[in-house]
């Protein structure tokens, strides 16, 4: 087990077979930095194009098509005190009646992100909010692993292989997997949020750039259909999709699929612990494809086999 430090030069608006910029080891961790959705680094400064430029790819070795990636976020850190926000919802998150009601710019806000008092405020317009001041929640809204066939999938956008999902979840201490489905499973992530409610329903939380941590390990022979993950708490799995029914029916299949396989349930024992334990919360509403995530309790469930 190795610690790499990397400091990207390259960044990639799609998620693909991309050459890799650092080989790593199954139980190898990475330092490493993110630009935000725009391509501002820590300093400000515009380095990359928008949308959404990803660090990486990360390839593994021994990773083949079939195995699952596993990567912890170890750590995940704002690197700068300015982050930004579009100031109007998405006219698709409103009844059509609604939509004439709502700002027509690109008018952006920003936020003074502070680490040592771990929050985000409200610099910028001036609103009836005042100075309204959260708590940070840090998390990454895209990542993944290169699809098959030679597919390179835009970082606005998400499928199987992970990508654009905005889901508040995946932050700090969680642990995802991603279906491998090249040789090398070429990891990328970037588009760091400070904090952000359910369903990035401006199109943004607060974007900003990221000084992050990951560890990464490869589980040989074992293969997933969709994006998963974990912390101590719950188990979680991901639909990508449209519309948004589709999005929840892979993220439930995922799941079933997940407590046969790793916790020896029947689809009765499932049907009846999802039906009355089962949380959804809703990621990415803004982007072509929908993220659902179906979640349940640790506390329910057997112990693995």
């Amino acid at each position: 087990m190795a610690i790499h430090r990397f400091v990207p030069s390259v960044y990639y608006n799609t998620i693909g077979s991309h050459p890799p910029v650092l080989h790593i080891a199954s139980g190898d961790t990475v330092q490493t930095t993110t630009v935000d959705a725009h391509g501002r680094d820590a300093n400000g400064e515009v380095v990359a194009q928008r949308p959404n430029p990803q660090t990486g790819p990360f390839a593994i070795e021994g990773a083949e098509p079939g195995d699952t990636l596993a990567v912890r976020f170890d750590r995940l850190r704002p690197s700068r005190r300015r982050g930004w926000t579009r100031t109007s919802l998405a006219p698709n998150v409103v009844d059509p009646a609604f939509v004439p009601n709502l700002a027509q710019d690109d008018a952006l806000a920003w936020w003074d992100v502070d680490l040592d008092a771990w929050t985000a405020t409200l610099v910028e317009p001036e609103t009836r909010l005042g100075r309204l001041s959260l708590p940070l929640a840090p998390f990454h809204g895209c990542f993944g692993v290169a699809p098959p066939i030679g597919q390179a999938i835009a970082t606005s956008t998400s499928s199987t292989h992970g990508g654009n999902m905005d889901y508040r979840g995946f932050r700090e201490g969680v642990t995802v997997y991603l279906p491998v489905a090249v040789p090398g499973a070429l990891f990328f992530l970037g588009d760091g949020h400070a904090v952000q409610g359910d369903g990035e329903i401006s199109g943004t939380g607060v974007e900003i750039s990221f000084d992050v941590e990951f560890t990464v390990r490869l589980i040989k022979g074992k293969t997933i259909g969709w994006p998963r993950a974990e912390d101590d708490a719950c188990l979680m799995a991901v639909g990508n999709a449209r519309p948004l029914d589709q999005a929840l029916q892979h993220a439930t299949t995922e799941m079933a699929r997940w407590l046969e396989e790793d916790y020896g349930l029947d689809l009765l024992s499932t049907a009846l612990l999802l039906s009355q334990c089962v949380r959804y919360d809703v990621g990415n509403v803004y982007d072509p494809a929908y993220t659902v995530v179906c979640r349940v309790e640790k506390r329910w469930l057997p112990i693995a086999i």
